[in-house]
């Protein structure tokens, strides 16, 4: 299954100066990892972030969002954002934001 090496793309561009990103090709996409978590992915065409879950509820109200669907199981703290969401950089950076915001609460993975 391919993903938007494009927005793929632009995500390396936003996170690139987050200390320890990584990348790393998972569930036909891409996973980018801060501290070795998962922060936000690509899937298709679609931007993947992990809002946590005392925002994943409210999340899911904004334009343009889904649950995460992994393999016939919704994920609880993951939204899934479609392009029209994502298509300005001034959203894109939005949406890296609340996934960094997120994902630096966690502790680090070895």
């Amino acid at each position: 299954m391919a993903y938007d090496k494009a927005l793929a793309q632009r995500i390396r561009m936003f996170l690139a100066t987050q200390a320890a990103f990584s990348e790393r090709k998972m569930f036909g996409g891409v996973g980018f990892m801060l501290h070795g978590n998962m922060a936000c992915g690509v899937l298709d065409d679609r931007l993947i972030v992990r809002v946590g879950l005392d925002r994943y509820d409210q999340t899911l109200t904004l334009p343009h969002t889904d649950t995460f669907d992994s393999r016939g199981r919704p994920m609880k703290g993951w939204v899934t954002v479609s392009p029209p969401g994502y298509d300005s950089d001034d959203d894109l950076k939005d949406w890296l934001d609340r996934a960094v915001s997120f994902t630096t609460t966690l502790p680090p993975k070895a």
